[in-house]
């Protein structure tokens, strides 16, 4: 098991910049417990346990103890680097299922938007958006709150993992909406890129969509300067508990749809109460920081002119 919880993060991290391809994840763990391989069933641990082939495009089924020890070793490795998205995404796949994933689904099929979007199975990108459209709208707009926000964080809709290690597809496609939308989120609520705005918005997303690699990340919290914890505690945990709670299944926002509307009636429509800007509280406690060295440094010079 150790060995290949070991193997199983060393693939994760080395297929960092793949997207949609089969990794050669089962046959290093196969290969770590010195079973042999044959060509139709490739069997892992056991000779009545086969391996099902792919069930679509770039899928990786895993058996349960591969599955373990990818969540393990992926969700042990994010939380020494937070900054790791590859093993945030295989963390959240691994621990998706059996249960999460699928409430989530069925909270989509319960919506007539949300099937609409799983049968529709958009993609959002940079090109899909059209980005210089967006740019042209009224900065009230939520297409223009959106863009605004991707321009001022640095960020871009193209960088967001495929889905590997999800067996349905349909649950497949949900877990690559919710991750594809998390920009939107970040726009809709203004918390920045930063770990302290992200650590937030996964409270908030937890609360709202209950997938457990979003209530793990909220853990990241331990790793904030003590000014930042305290904040987190007294204002954006209690902010993100009570909004992900009484908001509507965010999921099934067809955001495509909305990006003309006024951000702030569909905020209103979705029960979402953005939060303190929390760029502009960490611009003013730099600035503050400031003036107090330049006060300091003044008054050093005054003493030693004396």
């Amino acid at each position: 098991m150790e060995v290949t919880l070991r193997r199983t993060t060393a693939l994760v991290a080395r297929n960092n910049n793949t997207l949609w391809r089969p990794t050669t994840l089962a046959a290093a763990a196969t290969a770590t417990l010195d079973v042999s391989n044959t060509t139709n069933s490739r069997p892992f641990s056991l000779s009545s346990l086969s391996r099902p082939p792919p069930n679509y495009p770039g899928h990786v089924p895993l058996t349960r103890i591969e599955k373990a020890a990818l969540a393990i070793g992926s969700g042990v490795m994010s939380l020494r680097d937070p900054r790791r998205g590859d093993l945030i995404a295989a963390f959240a796949e691994a621990t998706a299922t059996p249960y999460f994933i699928y409430r989530l689904r069925d909270a989509m099929l319960a919506s007539p938007t949300g099937r609409r979007i799983l049968r529709d199975r958009p993609r959002i990108t940079s090109s899909s958006l059209n980005l210089p459209h967006l740019r042209s709208l009224p900065p009230t707009t939520v297409g223009g709150t959106y863009v605004a926000w991707l321009d001022r964080e640095g960020v871009s809709p193209d960088t967001r993992a495929h889905v590997r290690y999800i067996d349905d597809p349909e649950c497949a496609y949900v877990m690559q909406r919710y991750r594809e939308c998390h920009d939107f989120y970040h726009a809709l609520t203004g918390l920045p890129v930063v770990r302290e705005g992200e650590v937030a918005l996964k409270a908030f997303e937890f609360a709202n969509t209950l997938l457990p690699m979003t209530g793990f990340s909220v853990f990241a919290a331990a790793t904030l300067k003590r000014s930042e914890r305290g904040r987190f505690r007294e204002t954006y945990l209690p902010w993100a508990l009570r909004n992900g709670l009484r908001a509507q299944e965010v999921i099934n926002v067809y955001w495509e749809e909305q990006l003309e509307r006024d951000v702030g009636e569909l905020r209103r429509e979705l029960g979402v109460e953005p939060p303190p800007d929390l760029r502009n509280i960490r611009k003013k406690e730099r600035e503050e920081r400031r003036r107090q060295k330049e006060q300091e440094a003044a008054g050093q010079s005054a003493g030693t002119a004396v």
